[in-house]
């Protein structure tokens, strides 16, 4: 079906959709919040099944002992047997807290609509449901399979959505994320791959004015240890290394007995992620202080979302039917996206509507970009789902 013919149906939908994304916007949905996260899977849940897809909604344990909202998961089959399966991944959660939304209620001004989540990433979940409606009433299902998937976790690494995300991955030919593009329109075809790396480093206590040899100083160890980490940025393209929190003894007249550090690791590749991590290790077990040792751990690793160059044809081919140039670029952050891509699934970013300020009081969707990157969305799902689509392999 042409993409002309359905932005004509998504246009039909844009007063639903801004009705419901004032709803969701007016809804505290933080990480943490999972009954109000839950509220907005209530909704999600809702409208599966008003669309006739099957509903799952999946618990998931706490984490750091805290409570998290369900995933919810709906499930459309298409009209080819022998189509694809298509993936649509998107969040429900936030980073506000409690009492943003009634503080900065959804409002629209200058043709741009504000409010907590607006584009990160409730503009993003209602495309998703919006481009699946049209596809159904078009009469336009060629997939063999849409998976919608609406995440409570994104925004603190989906420590709870994780393993059911990359489950889905895996059965899936394509994934879809939908978190929205970039202020300057750009779909995202990459994402850097991250790694939180805490090293602990014991050393040896001592009078510091009697008998100071007879320490061993974590805080110079540590000291010494992030200077070298500090040259890791820039050895390999796109490779940074940011060492955010430092620890280190309790009193100035003890040779410093402990340290601890929290370092940040992001890559565009997987090998360079690698290579970064293994190189850490090599600088923690040579520290610069005779006498001290050094552990380290890594915490949530994300490997690389690298480029697919068939599905950004894909999306910039229908972008051009409806007049409109479409780029694709690559970025610093992470998504769920990630894990899709780590499961070999072809993937694709930056799906939902124009918007930025993510993460902050200014944040902002373009209200005029909505009807016509749904209907992108709407075409590419229809397409790539279809065997003969030719952008995959």
């Amino acid at each position: 079906m042409p993409a002309t013919l359905l932005e004509k149906l998504v246009t039909a939908r844009y007063e639903g959709f801004l009705r419901d994304l004032e709803l969701l916007v007016n809804t505290d949905c933080g990480s943490w919040d999972a009954a109000g996260v839950n509220k907005v899977a209530d909704y999600c849940a809702r409208r599966l099944v008003e669309l006739g897809c099957t509903v799952d909604r999946v618990p998931v344990g706490p984490s750091d002992g805290r409570a998290l909202g369900d995933v919810v998961v709906g499930r459309r089959q298409g009209g080819l047997l022998n189509g694809r399966r298509i993936l649509l991944l998107s969040h429900m959660d936030t980073v506000f807290e409690d009492g943003t939304a009634a503080a900065r209620p959804f409002h629209i001004r200058n043709g741009r609509a504000h409010g907590p989540g607006v584009t990160d990433d409730k503009a993003g979940l209602l495309a998703g449901l919006t481009a699946l409606e049209t596809l159904i009433a078009a009469g336009a299902e060629t997939y063999r399979e849409v998976v919608a998937v609406f995440s409570p976790d994104e925004e603190i690494g989906a420590p709870g959505s994780r393993g059911l995300i990359e489950q889905l991955s895996s059965e899936a030919d394509v994934a879809l994320c939908l978190e929205c593009a970039r202020e300057d329109g750009a779909i995202v075809k990459a994402r850097k791959g991250i790694a939180d790396v805490h090293v602990d480093i014991r050393g040896r206590p001592a009078h510091a004015g009697i008998e100071p040899e007879r320490g061993a100083s974590a805080a110079l160890a540590a000291a010494g240890l992030v200077i070298e980490l500090e040259r890791l940025n820039g050895g390999r393209p796109g490779v940074s290394v940011n060492v955010g929190v430092i620890r280190a003894g309790s009193r100035a007249n003890i040779v410093c007995p402990q340290a601890h550090l929290e370092a940040e690791v992001r890559a565009t590749t997987r090998a360079d992620l690698a290579d970064t991590l293994t190189e850490i290790d090599r600088l923690a077990a040579r520290l610069p202080v005779p006498g001290t040792a050094a552990l380290t751990r890594r915490r949530a690793v994300l490997p690389p979302m690298e480029a697919d160059g068939g599905l950004v044809d894909a999306a910039v081919a229908i972008a051009a039917e409806l007049g409109l140039e479409l780029r694709a670029v690559g970025t610093g952050g992470v998504a769920d996206a990630n894990i899709a891509a780590a499961c070999g699934t072809p993937t694709l970013d930056g799906l939902g509507p124009v918007g930025g300020g993510d993460h902050t009081p200014d944040e902002w969707l373009d209200l005029s970009s909505v009807v016509p990157r749904t209907t992108v969305l709407a075409a590419l799902i229809a397409r790539l789902g279809a065997e003969v689509s030719g952008y995959l392999p």
